[in-house]
């Protein structure tokens, strides 16, 4: 071979090579700016107990919201849902599962829901959720609560119509989040229609206390601020969307891979922004508290299974025994409940719902002579002063009824 076709080929070799090198490179940038998320391959082969997919069009994924706090190891997932992308009839619902939900988790005996995540992170807490409502779930999404606030501080704030009854709740959880994270954070000065930033957003779904619903009350503010995020995505123009995706990505933990969310996203948005809908189990009327101290949601999991299943593959909506959401298409999860059918099922979240009244002394009995067996699961009574400590750490005391007041 002559030096000049030498020469030439090697000139050949080195420009392919370039341009390999150029793509590659674009490919790299590309999925940092798109997918630049923290992937989990932890879930790959692994046992999740996941029931054959029933429906091709219907992707089924688990939502964990953390608290993860500095000094644990271990979190529990404080919010579980199931999240159902319905490309069918271009919806994606939600569907709460109770935090406190007595189940059956392998390994573990029969405790709360929310143990699952605490005793074997996302793949244990999964396969309790198959294994309990029958379910297809193979893949998670999670999001820590303090990197929740990141995200909506980058959509600019949410809308929430903060109630009267909510205020002082809300500005104590947002006094007792800044305590925790060593910063004063702005309270919320008056009750309404307003923009609330990422801390008190958050805080506004976290309160449970002070006459606020308990986590009845709690699961229906998430899927308000649920909501309120979603409006603000879909007011968004598209420049404006991918580069909100670009700073949202990073605070979400998936099992997901690249090659999974885009065709996800592509199916979700094929026939315009889909609609959202919210629901929880168990529903009003099905359930008890159980327990020493009625730490516990009790159920019966095969019914709250089949109204899971109802709703995701036949849309009947939960609750809902005439099945017109399913007819014509109603969306009975804008949050309005004016036909009494809002996200909850038409539940008003002030007051906490009421499931049948147990008659089983058994559930307090000793109580009066013991009073550590009042604390809260996860909590603690302090016998020095008489006080407790529920299981976020709040101090309260019960009064003559037994009822908690914070302090």
């Amino acid at each position: 071979m002559s030096v000049k076709r030498f020469q030439r080929s090697l000139v050949r070799v080195l420009t392919v090579l370039v341009v390999i090198s150029i793509l590659a490179c674009l490919g790299l940038y590309l999925y940092r700016m798109f997918f630049g998320y923290n992937r989990d391959s932890s879930l790959f082969e692994a046992d999740l107990a996941a029931g054959v997919k029933a429906d091709e069009n219907i992707t089924n994924i688990a939502l964990f919201g953390l608290d993860v706090r500095p000094e644990e190891e271990n979190c529990r997932s404080d919010t579980m849902m199931i999240v159902t992308v319905d490309n069918t009839r271009g919806k994606i619902k939600l569907i709460s599962l109770m935090r406190d939900s007595l189940v059956s988790i392998d390994g573990y005996g029969e405790t709360k829901l929310n143990e699952a995540y605490f005793y074997g992170g996302p793949s244990l807490a999964i396969r309790t959720i198959n294994e309990s409502f029958g379910t297809d779930i193979t893949d998670y999404i999670a999001v820590n609560f303090n990197q929740l606030v990141e995200i909506i501080n980058a959509m600019e704030g949410v809308e929430i119509d903060v109630q009267d009854y909510e205020l002082d709740e809300l500005n104590r959880v947002i006094r007792d989040y800044g305590l925790e994270q060593g910063q004063t954070f702005q309270s919320v000065q008056s009750a309404g229609l307003q923009t609330l930033d990422g801390v008190q957003a958050l805080c506004y779904g976290r309160i449970r206390k002070g006459g606020t619903g308990d986590d009845w009350g709690r699961v229906e503010r998430q899927s308000i601020v649920l909501n309120a995020l979603f409006d603000k995505v879909q007011s968004l123009s598209a420049s404006r969307l991918i580069g909100l995706m670009q700073k949202l990505m990073p605070y979400v933990t998936t099992s997901l891979s690249p090659t999974e969310i885009a065709p996800l996203i592509v199916g979700a948005v094929r026939n315009g922004m889909p609609a959202l809908e919210h629901t929880r189990v168990p529903l009003d009327g099905e359930w008890n508290y159980y327990g020493s101290s009625g730490e516990y949601i009790l159920y019966d999991l095969d019914v709250a299974a089949d109204h899971i299943h109802e709703y995701i593959y036949n849309d009947v909506f939960p609750g809902d025994t005439s099945g017109s959401h399913a007819a014509n298409g109603t969306d009975a999860g804008n949050g309005s409940g004016t036909d009494g059918a809002g996200p909850m099922g038409g539940i008003d979240f002030d007051e906490p719902p009421t499931g049948p009244m147990t008659t089983d002394d058994s559930l307090s009995s000793g109580s009066a002579e013991d009073p550590a067996s009042l604390a809260e699961e996860g909590g603690w009574y302090d016998e020095e002063t008489g006080d407790y400590y529920d299981s976020d750490g709040d101090r309260y005391y019960l009064d003559e009824s037994g009822k908690r007041v914070y302090y």
